[in-house]
């Protein structure tokens, strides 16, 4: 394939990754079904295991499909570099926090609202990466910060309800819980993004020997959120209660998203990327009001979402961006 359309392949993918596992992630956990309804910690567990399986597969692939050579990599790239190896427990403990606070976020917001409200990592990431690597931020990436910031305060800004009563009461509460919970993971994603960025310069390992031990913390620290949280639960009606096929769609998509992104990401630049993330909140906005029927558009949400488009395709204007985690989302 020549590079401009692998470029464009690329482009479609992560829109397709992007949209389609918010969109699932959201429409799973409201949806009504018989039985208890999967558990969120659950399924960042699940998530892990997945990924490591994938990684192990791609490090394997690497080697030629070599049973010798692979057991020689993970033996001195992971058990024999015991420090190395735990310097990766910090951003696999707050990537864990994160992927869990994303399932908190998309049951309680709409998937158009969390879009364009989880664009202010590109602020997170960006702040993280002043202050830790160093980064110096052009004219157009700080005005690009500034338009972020009032596009997302517009999508936020309290509306009136046109629908009556319905869903007011609670959508108040859980909305707040909601944005709450995408302000946390984005804080979460800058500084681990940004954290990982550090390791991946300061060595020569591969992102997928990375990423196995990222995972491999991860499912520790996901099981053991998953016996503190939901122990009562998981004894009742066992680990995967409620698990369907939508459940393991959604898992798939979040394991595999990241290392998606980390084979597009040498395909991509960064208007491309911005294009991206644009179809993908146009996406998510057309389908949560035609399909999913949970998100009631105003013209101040509408002003919101244009402003954080034109600040994403800003930001990358001028210069290098700082990396948004290539490893995960």
């Amino acid at each position: 394939m020549s590079q401009s359309r692998l470029k464009y392949v690329s482009l479609g993918v992560l829109v397709l990754q992007t949209t389609s596992l918010v969109l699932t992630m959201r429409y799973s956990r409201t949806l009504l079904g018989e039985g208890p309804r999967y558990l969120a910690s659950s399924a960042v567990v699940s998530a892990e295991l997945l990924k490591i399986l994938t990684c192990l597969l791609l490090v394997f692939y690497d080697h030629s499909f070599s049973v010798r050579a692979l057991n020689r990599v993970l033996n001195e790239e992971i058990l024999n570099k015991p420090m190395e190896t735990l310097k990766l427990a910090i951003p696999s403990g707050i990537y864990t926090l994160q992927n869990n606070l994303l399932y908190v976020a998309l049951s309680n917001l709409d998937a158009a609202t969390y879009q364009v409200t989880y664009q202010l990592k590109i602020l997170t990431t960006a702040l993280f990466s002043v202050s830790m690597l160093g980064k110096r931020l052009g004219l157009y990436q700080w005005l690009s910060l500034l338009i972020l910031m009032t596009g997302i305060a517009l999508v936020q800004w309290p509306t009136e309800s046109l629908g009556g009563p319905s869903s007011t009461p609670l959508s108040a509460g859980s909305q707040l819980v909601g944005v709450i919970a995408v302000l946390i993971a984005c804080f979460s994603s800058g500084f681990a993004g940004v954290y990982f960025e550090k390791i991946l310069k300061e060595t020569k390992q591969s992102v997928w020997v990375r990423n196995i031990q990222l995972g491999l913390f991860g499912l520790v620290f996901g099981l053991i959120g998953v016996f503190v949280y939901d122990g009562e639960r998981v004894r009742e009606s066992g680990v995967f209660q409620g698990y369907n096929s939508l459940t393991w769609t959604v898992v798939a998509l979040q394991a595999l998203g990241g290392l998606v992104i980390a084979a597009v990401i040498k395909y991509a630049d960064n208007i491309l990327k911005g294009f991206a993330t644009s179809l993908s909140i146009i996406l998510s906005t057309l389908i949560s009001y035609f399909w999913l029927k949970d998100f009631d558009p105003t013209s101040v949400f509408f002003l919101g979402a244009m402003l954080v488009i034109a600040a994403t395709f800003l930001y990358g204007y001028e210069g290098k961006r700082p990396a948004i985690s290539h490893s995960k989302v």
